[in-house]
């Protein structure tokens, strides 16, 4: 049996240093990176953003950008994968929204809607803050409340269509409160 490629939409992003480099840089070659991964083709990628840290607080701008890739992965060995990546850009988990060399969440992986829809709505309706870190929830359920994901995301797939709320992305972004987050300045990735 063939596995068949699923399209996936990745979001980075980052506001501290690594031992790569600035943000910038970091996320250069984090997609470089991915580049070289086996089970991941890398097919798209926007410009990157600088826009002011999320939730807003005295961290350093984040710069932001979206990806889409293909893959043959599941979503959890997918995540693992993206894990790596962060670690490996020194990444370290322990404050939620704690300032980061590097960030990558899934955003969607194909049409999925993974716990369930249910358990999708729920994560998706809490507060920030009171979402679980455990099981894996596609498509990301705070991907239509985030200016500063949704405007690179248009730039690579605005008609791109959300599978519960079923909305696009430029429809989202059209709906999504801005005013927390209105300064976005493209910044150029390094060539590497």
């Amino acid at each position: 049996m063939k596995c068949v490629p699923v399209s996936v939409l990745l979001a980075f992003g980052a506001n501290l240093p690594s031992a790569a480099g600035g943000p910038a840089t970091t996320i250069a070659m984090a997609l470089e990176r991915i580049k070289g991964e086996k089970s991941v083709c890398l097919t798209a990628v926007s410009p990157a953003y600088a826009t002011p840290a999320w939730p807003p607080s005295e961290q350093p701008d984040f710069v932001n950008l979206v990806a889409q890739v293909e893959t043959v992965l599941p979503p959890e060995a997918l995540l693992t994968v993206l894990h790596g990546t962060e670690a490996a850009f020194g990444r370290v988990r322990d404050v939620r929204w704690a300032a980061r060399s590097l960030d990558i969440d899934i955003l969607s992986y194909g049409d999925a809607v993974l716990p369930d829809p249910v358990i999708w709505k729920v994560a998706a309706d809490d507060a920030p803050g009171a979402l679980p870190r455990a099981p894996l929830v596609l498509p990301h359920p705070a991907l239509h409340k985030r200016d500063f994901v949704l405007r690179p995301l248009c730039d690579i797939a605005a008609d791109w269509c959300h599978p519960v709320l079923r909305l696009t992305a430029a429809q989202m972004l059209n709906r999504v409160d801005h005013s927390g987050n209105n300064r976005y300045e493209k910044v150029v990735l390094p060539a590497l």
